[in-house]
């Protein structure tokens, strides 16, 4: 007895054991495809966006490198749940196209236990994408932030063209009358110097050549058979007048040069969770304190149904009462000033709190979304019976711009205090999850589809007729 009831147990363990590793086959080819797709598209749509900032500013291939490697990160952490949801919708429709959910159900395998091993990969997916989103996502925002910041104050290289002064370089005017663009030659040239305000100085030449540094920080300008004219501004009568064969002038060109920032200070988004919750922590007892001020102050200027007594002594006379009234509409305005600056101040803490709360909650939340779209993708997989990648990501673009309507709303509503962050950034997941939860016992307890026929009524009847036969087209 003991030998057949082992030998049971194995069995199906053994079958649990094969099922799972079949679905999760059936997850992970979807899921890397959806992946590498997406990140395409959004990285396409991030080229697009940010060419105009990054053309002509002569950048080396490396710092293009490292600023397309530093947003992948943010990429990446919005990619995940939304492919996680495409191989979901892939995995049960193919299951689902093929009969294998109806061969499933038949032999005692209800949904609940064909979605454990997806809910269980996901909960995985979910707690490496949250180490990742806190640990690796906040110092690659930090560092795209600052290369961004750095390409942005770079001017594009210097450029000269014939009879038109450049003041491109700074305490420079310079004129070239005829250009060689090949060999960086001018001709007939004039450069006025501001270098020294108190001096003018005009410097000519038949010929020069001009080229940066090779850590492009100086703009040189090699010039032949030339003439330097130096006057005073305030003696006019000292003039001076140099004629050289050969004359180097070295020119500040930083603003052509590209040099990354160091040290520089952190948002929200370009901190973990422990570093975001230290700074609540601080802006929370600068709110006590500034709390306790104006109550302070209130107090200070309570009068308790009783005129102060404004009074020097007791042996001075008592001030008119114009003179009181006049004194105590001062007390109110400067009381009124005093509370409305420092609500303003505890105001203004609060707000800074519930922006970094939001980042805290967004940190769990969008990891937590994987778990939420299978309790999605699942039954909806079931229901439509189609395990395409077209129908998959139609389907998963619905919905993550449904999630990403209520994260993106969520967010700017909690941070202008409508609601607490809490609800703002955790409102998707939970109205998803109970929707899943919902679609999952309906599709359990009955085998539904889902047919995308309604469609076809809005297609012009031109494209749905089939061309005759050519066999009738003969008769």
């Amino acid at each position: 007895m003991i030998y057949f009831i082992v030998k049971l147990l194995n069995g199906h363990y053994i079958r649990q054991v094969i099922l799972t590793r079949y679905i999760l086959k059936n997850h992970f080819i979807p899921f890397l495809f959806a992946n590498v797709t997406l990140m395409c598209i959004f990285l396409l749509q991030f080229l697009m966006k940010f060419a105009d900032r990054l053309v002509g500013k002569g950048l080396d291939t490396w710092t293009i490198v490292q600023l397309v490697v530093f947003n992948l990160s943010w990429m990446f952490v919005l990619v995940v749940p939304m492919s996680t949801l495409v191989a979901t919708l892939m995995a049960y429709g193919n299951m689902s196209q093929n009969n294998e959910v109806t061969i499933m159900k038949s032999s005692g395998i209800s949904l609940y236990k064909m979605m454990i091993p997806a809910l269980a990969a996901s909960i995985v997916v979910a707690f490496l994408l949250f180490e990742f989103n806190n640990e690796v996502l906040p110092d690659a925002n930090h560092q795209a932030k600052m290369l961004m910041q750095d390409i942005s104050q770079k001017k594009p290289t210097l450029s000269l063209e014939p009879g038109v002064f450049s003041q491109e370089v700074y305490n420079y005017a310079i004129l070239s009358r005829q250009m060689d663009q090949k060999e960086n030659k001018l001709f007939d040239v004039t450069i006025y110097d501001y270098s020294n305000p108190s001096k003018i100085n005009v410097v000519t030449a038949e010929e020069g050549k001009i080229f940066f540094s090779e850590d492009r920080t100086k703009l040189m300008m090699d010039l032949t058979n030339g003439e330097i004219h130096e006057s005073e501004i305030q003696n006019t009568s000292m003039y001076r007048k140099l004629e050289f064969s050969r004359h180097r002038i070295t020119m500040d060109a930083e603003q052509f040069s590209f040099r990354q920032s160091g040290i520089a200070t952190r948002g929200e988004r370009e901190m973990s969770v422990e570093d975001m919750n230290y700074v609540i922590d601080s802006l929370r007892v600068q709110k006590a304190a500034i709390l306790t001020s104006l109550y302070e102050e209130v107090d200070k200027y309570m009068f308790n149904g009783k005129i102060p007594p404004f009074r020097a002594g007791g042996d001075v006379k008592p001030i008119e009462p114009d003179v009181v009234y006049i004194r105590t509409l001062e007390k109110i305005r400067m009381a009124k000033n005093i509370v409305n600056s420092t609500y303003k101040r505890i105001e203004w803490q609060q707000r800074e709190i519930e922006k970094y709360e939001v980042e805290v909650y967004k940190k769990y939340a969008l990891p937590a979304a994987c778990i939420v779209f299978i309790l999605i993708g699942a039954p909806l997989g079931v229901m439509v019976r189609k395990g395409g990648f077209g129908t998959a990501a139609s389907i998963s673009l619905f919905f993550f711009l449904l999630y990403w309507a209520f994260l993106i709303g969520g967010e700017k509503l909690a941070e202008r205090g409508f609601f607490s962050p809490f609800i703002g950034m955790w409102a998707a997941n939970i109205v998803l999850t109970i929707a899943g939860i919902i679609l999952t016992i309906k599709t359990n307890r009955e085998l539904t589809t889902i047919s995308f026929d309604f469609i076809k009524k809005y297609i012009p009847k031109f494209f749905t007729q089939k061309e005759p036969n050519s066999e009738n087209q003969n008769s």
